[in-house]
């Protein structure tokens, strides 16, 4: 499957969308808090975004797959 990054980051409350190329579904969002917890950990690369290496972007697509899996798993109401 191939993915595309819409990722709002310069507004007001900024917001990461993964959709599917070919139907242009929305798979996962991430708002303004969860797009500050993975700065905070390390795990967002702004310039990584920003990228046309497909390698870097298919690593940058795999790891926000597997936070929004990971928070989703948190009970409810649970940050780190």
């Amino acid at each position: 499957m191939t993915y595309l990054i819409d990722a709002w980051l310069d507004r007001p409350h900024p917001y990461l969308r993964i959709l599917h190329r070919e139907t242009g579904k929305v798979c996962a969002v991430l708002e303004e808090d969860d797009l500050e917890e993975l700065r905070d950990q390390g795990d967002l690369d702004l310039a990584g975004l920003n990228s046309s290496e497909p390698l870097v972007l298919k690593e940058l697509v795999r790891n926000l797959f597997l936070f929004c899996y990971a928070r989703a798993l948190r009970p409810h109401g649970e940050v780190h």
